[in-house]
């Protein structure tokens, strides 16, 4: 677990100077570290990816809802009439 803490900061820039270094000379002295970093960068990268995927999934549901149910007619209009001017 602490190995993940410290790739994070690693890969966030987060650590203090003397982790960083730390850090280097770890990647240097272990030859697998390198690929458990990338390893653990593609995982942030497939989280990030999921979340923003969802993101857009809710809110194309919020728009469908505020565009298309009768009951909010009236945002409809004030929002159309913005663009009408």
């Amino acid at each position: 677990m602490n190995e993940i803490k410290l790739i994070d900061e690693h890969l966030f820039n987060t650590g203090s100077t003397e982790d960083r270094l730390l850090f280097d000379a770890m990647l240097i002295l272990n030859p697998s570290l390198p690929e458990q970093v990338m390893w653990q960068k593609n995982a942030h990268a497939m989280v990030q990816q999921y979340s923003r995927r969802k993101l857009k999934a809710e809110i194309e549901t919020i728009h469908q809802k505020l565009f298309n149910e009768v009951r909010h007619r009236t945002f409809q209009q004030k929002i159309m009439s913005f663009f009408s001017r």
